[in-house]
């Protein structure tokens, strides 16, 4: 992967950690938009727990 990462700037002539933030920026772009729909429910609604906020990443991707 490295030396692909330095391939590809060399080629375009821009330095590696462009292609990075290039890259991390497009992934977390198209991860937001794989979860808006799929997180729009949250904060809908009453679970009548009181340590939700604490506890969020427990309680939602736990295993079932």
């Amino acid at each position: 992967m490295d030396h692909e990462l330095r391939t590809l700037a060399c080629r375009r002539g821009v330095p590696v950690a462009a292609l990075v933030r290039e890259s991390l920026a497009r992934y977390l772009t198209e991860e937001k938009r794989g979860q808006s729909f799929a997180l729009r429910f949250l904060g809908q609604g009453r679970s009548g727990r009181q340590d939700v906020a604490e506890r969020h990443e427990e309680l939602l991707w736990r295993s079932p």
